[in-house]
């Protein structure tokens, strides 16, 4: 899934100016690299070797971290889960391994290709690779909605980490909400089922309607604020509102 390359790749539509100024471009590298991409399942994640060392929250710096020479990380990646998820023996069908490289599927993991972002990081903005390089990350409407679609199946630890996600992306692109609106109208909502988009629409409205022990766990995750559930139940209703035009019929 990751993708990188030593070519510039320049933004695939005019929207990208349009949206992410320098600043906010800039906090965005800092909240996901500096976090280490821990479990961002949006292009590739990195993690950190160890169990009680690992940050709480995907976007505590971790920039010293990763500077130190006997931290070891590693990429996972991901593959599309077609099917019903389970093998004929029964068993789960939750990884495939290729060429030793195992990788997790995921259902809806293709909307995280829908219109990628380009996102160039180096040395400079205190990434620590020797130098820069062109990442393709997904655009911020495709990664909400692809939570949304596999919330269902998840696990009940990572439905609140996925809530805290969509919080956290809500909240960094607040100002811009419209523009997600309008990725949403095209091209994201444009590149499933109309009965897909209208279950993630649902799934919007039903998932933040009032407090949750989901919303309650997700809360409390992070070890760098104070987040109250009712503020990321509000947030999120808000938001999604917002970005998939579910506001409109309230």
């Amino acid at each position: 899934m990751a993708v990188a390359s030593d070519e510039h790749h320049a933004p695939p539509g005019t929207r990208r100016a349009e949206l992410l100024s320098a600043r906010v471009l800039r906090e965005a590298i800092d909240k996901t690299f500096r976090g280490a991409l821990r479990e961002a399942q949006g292009v590739f994640a990195i993690h950190e070797h160890g169990g009680a060392d690992r940050p709480a929250h995907p976007h505590v710096h971790a920039l010293d971290r990763l500077r130190e020479e006997d931290a070891a990380f590693y990429a996972e990646f991901l593959t599309p889960l077609h099917g019903s998820g389970v093998k004929r023996n029964g068993a789960p069908d939750t990884t495939v391994s290729k060429a030793g490289v195992t990788a997790q599927k995921m259902r809806y993991l293709d909307l995280l290709l829908v219109s990628p972002w380009s996102v160039r990081v180096g040395p400079k903005l205190g990434v620590p690779v020797a130098a820069d390089v062109d990442l393709l990350v997904p655009n911020p409407t495709s990664f909400i909605v692809q939570k949304l679609l596999i919330h269902s199946d998840r696990p009940a630890g990572k439905k609140a980490q996925d809530v805290l996600y969509i919080h956290d992306t809500l909240e960094l692109f607040g100002a811009s909400l419209g523009e997600l609106h309008r990725l949403w109208l095209e091209p994201v909502r444009t590149a499933m089922a109309a009965k897909t988009a209208r279950r993630a629409e649902t799934v919007a409205q039903g998932l933040f309607a009032e407090v949750t022990d989901t919303i309650r766990e997700a809360a409390r995750i992070p070890q760098d604020r104070q987040l109250t559930p009712e503020n990321l139940q509000r947030a999120c209703a808000y938001g999604l509102g917002e970005v998939l035009g579910t506001a409109e019929a309230h």
